[in-house]
């Protein structure tokens, strides 16, 4: 499950109450809860590592300011069929691109026309995909300085292959988890991305 960022204080004390006196532990990636009826839950830290926690301070208090504090973040959404950029100074929607491309469905025709069709569908996800590196490259590298990470999702290939381009080698390794499943990438998926990115996931137990 995943908790929104603006939930997560209210979430903590629910599992308090639900699962009486926690023990907490942390590390640079995870925060562990432990309920006095020994119920646990992992929380995974967003945009890792977790600040060092300092002597008689509550991970928890350190994890909901680190969630809630305001990045700069790139957005890269990728399918065949479109596609939308955009950078986020904490959830507003700084500077943003989306287009879609047509590139055509599978077809049952065999033989010699299926494999026209499959090279005719392969050339127009490239020119696809070099258009979305096009707009990245012109949307993102000029925040490239300012990044605290960048937000992948769609579909996974199709983002490999934007993201092979030389130009954009720099966001590397500023690739940051989770990676977001988006139906279709529109503005309106865009812009609510930061519920997502922002968000805590919570592994429970049982």
């Amino acid at each position: 499950m995943s908790v929104p960022a603006e939930r997560l204080t209210r979430w903590l004390g629910g599992f308090t109450e639900r699962h009486g006196a926690t023990e907490v532990s942390a590390d640079a990636t995870e925060v562990r809860l432990t309920g006095a009826d020994g119920d646990r839950a992992w929380l995974a830290v967003p945009f890792p590592p977790l600040p060092a926690v300092a002597s008689g301070e509550d991970p928890r208090d350190v994890l909901i300011a680190h969630a809630l504090r305001d990045r700069t973040v790139g957005v890269i959404l990728v399918r065949r069929g479109g596609h939308a950029i955009g950078v986020f100074a904490g959830t507003e929607l700084v500077a943003s691109k989306v287009d879609s491309a047509y590139v055509q469905g599978t077809t049952k025709a065999g033989g010699q026309s299926q494999h026209r069709y499959a090279r005719r569908r392969a050339n127009q996800a490239r020119a696809a995909f070099a258009d979305a590196a096009d707009i990245a490259n012109r949307i993102l590298l000029p925040y490239a300085s300012k990044l605290d990470a960048v937000i992948c999702g769609g579909d996974r290939p199709a983002v490999e292959a934007v993201l092979a381009d030389p130009r954009l080698r720099a966001l590397g390794d500023l690739r940051c988890e989770p990676f977001l499943a988006v139906p279709d990438p529109r503005l309106r998926i865009l812009q609510a991305t930061p519920e997502q990115f922002r968000a805590v996931q919570v592994t429970l137990d049982p």
